[in-house]
């Protein structure tokens, strides 16, 4: 038995198994029946379609245009401000891997630091 008859039976059979398995003692902190549901569904939560409705890409762009602007504001910057030409310089080069020698050391007395004196101010214990 297969396509989308052997697919529904398939789910159902998952969505019962969760909820008798939800009744279990050991499975009743996982949110077993809650989410049963949504083991039918097999598409996104939004839309992913050029042709319909809005785009998630479309919605993150309106988003990042309007925090970048929200921004220029705050920082009393001039409309259009954002429109001038940008220049970005990256260089990059390799600084080595690893911590360097005694790095690490230095790094755990400074950490241990705050808590021994924690412990000398509260005295023996």
């Amino acid at each position: 038995m297969g396509g989308a008859h052997g697919r529904d039976r398939t789910r159902r059979h998952m969505i019962y198994a969760c909820f008798g398995l939800g009744d279990l003692p050991g499975y009743r902190d996982v949110p077993l029946r809650r989410w049963a549901h949504m083991l039918g569904y097999g598409g996104h939560f939004s839309t992913r379609s050029r042709r319909y409705s809005v785009t998630l890409d479309a919605l993150r762009r309106v988003r990042a245009d309007h925090r970048a602007e929200e921004v220029r504001r705050a920082l009393g910057l001039p409309e259009g401000a954002e429109e001038r030409e940008k220049v970005v310089v990256q260089r990059w080069r390799y600084g080595g891997s690893g911590h360097r020698h005694g790095e690490l050391t230095r790094q755990r007395i400074a950490a241990a630091r705050p808590i021994a004196r924690e412990r000398e101010q509260l005295g023996p214990g």
